[in-house]
């Protein structure tokens, strides 16, 4: 046992840390809401959920840099200092890369939105709730079992975010005529696609920090 994980017997409760946890996996959440309800919306009701998805984005750095500076100030901590700064830099990247998605669609002027880009932000919003799920049991570390079920529910949505992506490419490529649509139809299903793979970084982290307290 590390020095570090006898001392947290012998202190209060963690005010600091596990408040940010869950501060971050609320705030991706809503990042993550915002950008499936914009999908669903004609391009000119979007810009005011893109500017909405500016500031959570924002706001997830804020967040992290935040957390890593309680980490610099703090001599105790709830579980390893690694854990704690690779927890957090996973969920903040899933943050950038649905940020990117919504970017994208801003920037390419996507105005056609595919079923299967939908499909993809809602995958996504799904993986994130259970991203919430597994950073509630944190505090307490009493049910791992619903940690680990979250996880293998993240799992799993990331193999269907791929069955999705892979399909949608293909009928890009196979029904497509226009390279320029072909190249910001590919781009945004790409990006959607990385943020459920980094869903699954966040999983695997999880999962991690609740076999080493188990």
């Amino acid at each position: 046992m590390s020095i570090n994980s006898i001392f947290q017997f012998l202190v209060p409760k963690d005010k600091k840390f596990f408040p940010l946890f869950e501060e971050a996996s609320s705030n991706l959440i809503e990042l993550a809401s915002n950008l499936h309800e914009a999908v669903n919306l004609p391009l000119k009701e979007r810009e005011v959920l893109f500017q909405k998805i500016d500031a959570l984005e924002q706001k997830g750095e804020d967040i992290t840099r935040q957390t890593n500076l309680e980490l610099s100030r703090n001599f105790i901590t709830p579980f390893d200092r690694e854990d704690i700064h690779s927890l957090v830099t996973s969920i903040d990247n899933v943050a950038d890369n649905l940020h990117g998605a919504a970017s994208r669609m801003r920037l390419y002027h996507v105005d056609k939105i595919t079923k299967s880009i939908r499909k993809l932000t809602e995958i996504n919003l799904e993986a994130c709730q259970n991203i919430e799920v597994a950073v509630k049991e944190l505090k307490s570390l009493k049910n791992i079992k619903n940690i680990t079920q979250a996880c293998i529910k993240i799992n799993k949505l990331e193999n269907k975010s791929d069955s999705v992506y892979n399909k949608a490419v293909f009928e890009i490529f196979e029904n497509e005529t226009d390279a320029k649509n072909i190249i910001k139809y590919k781009e945004v299903l790409s990006v959607l696609e990385s943020a459920t793979d980094k869903c699954k970084s966040v999983a695997n982290i999880l999962e991690s920090i609740s076999v080493k307290h188990s």
